[in-house]
């Protein structure tokens, strides 16, 4: 068994999506650690659908399966101005620098990241959740999380929330950003955001939120954190071979793993969405047991 990552190291989310606070790094290592004394092959910095692509890995690599993991970890845009200004980042950026390329702990480690006084992170999910208790620990006087529903709408759970409030996260519901604003500097210096109320439900089962006409307001923030969902990974494309929906995720039997080639197993956030860790895991043993079953015809 080959284990392509894209990184430099193991891990995945594990390791630059999820702190420490949350997940020690040492537990994911041991973890590698042990498949690795099984006889599992690490291979890092390895792009596959850049390196390789489906048919390569079949043929010419001596591959008799594949397993594509590759998630869910492309940053949905706000699609609003300002949004290219310093300081203004992708939750997923902001996490991976800390996590991975250890910027808390600059200056001994040439990665930074602003350390800012107040920061606001848009989003209401787990990710939200923790890049602001991340920058409440890199030294933020204020660390408010902004979603345009209330909390009872929120997806993050709810030990998550809690744990946020009582290390001194702000909560401001009912607000969406309108315009990142431009300081003397050139860095974000604040956002425009609009109040919103609840309509009535949408698609989801939660209430709509809409505009509350006139209602537009400034918050000053020196960091932004845009936490508001991912999309398909585009490598599971690049990889290509099996059959994906209009979205880019792949198609998979959701038992199974299977994609419509029968040579080609996935799993995980890049079949179901942006999921949860226990989900990825589980979708990787159902295709490990089924991928067994076909590959020594049990």
């Amino acid at each position: 068994v080959t284990v392509f990552e894209a990184f430099f190291t193991g891990g995945g989310v594990l390791v630059y999506g999820i702190p420490e606070f949350r997940l020690p790094k040492a537990v994911v290592k041991r973890e590698i650690d042990g498949l690795r004394e099984m006889g599992v092959k690490f291979e890092y910095n390895a792009v596959m659908g850049n390196l390789a692509d489906a048919e390569e890995l079949l043929g010419e690599k001596g591959f008799d399966a594949i397993y594509v993991a590759t998630g869910a970890g492309l940053p949905k845009f706000l699609n609003i101005p300002g949004e290219n200004l310093p300081n203004v980042f992708f939750a997923n950026e902001y996490l991976t620098r800390v996590n991975l390329m250890k910027a808390n702990q600059f200056p001994e480690y040439d990665t930074p990241t602003k350390r800012a006084k107040t920061v606001v992170v848009f989003g209401g999910g787990n990710v939200a959740m923790d890049a602001v208790r991340t920058a409440k620990r890199l030294g933020a006087e204020r660390a408010i999380i902004a979603y345009r529903r209330t909390e009872d709408e929120m997806p993050a759970r709810k030990a998550e929330l809690h744990h946020a409030k009582a290390e001194g996260v702000e909560v401001m519901p009912l607000v969406s950003p309108l315009e990142f604003l431009k300081g003397e500097d050139g860095n974000v210096c604040g956002v425009r955001v609009q109040r919103m109320e609840l309509g009535e439900p949408d698609a989801s089962g939660r209430r709509r939120p809409v505009p509350i006409e006139d209602a537009i307001e400034e918050i000053p923030c020196d960091v932004a954190i845009s936490a508001i969902g991912t999309n398909a990974n585009p490598f599971a494309k690049k990889i290509g071979g099996m059959e994906l929906n209009k979205w880019g995720y792949i198609i998979a039997d959701e038992e199974t793993g299977r994609t419509s080639n029968p040579r080609i197993w996935a799993g995980g956030d890049i079949v179901t969405g942006a999921a949860t860790v226990i989900l990825a895991m589980g979708a990787g043993k159902k295709a490990a047991a089924d991928m067994t079953r076909v590959l020594l015809g049990a």
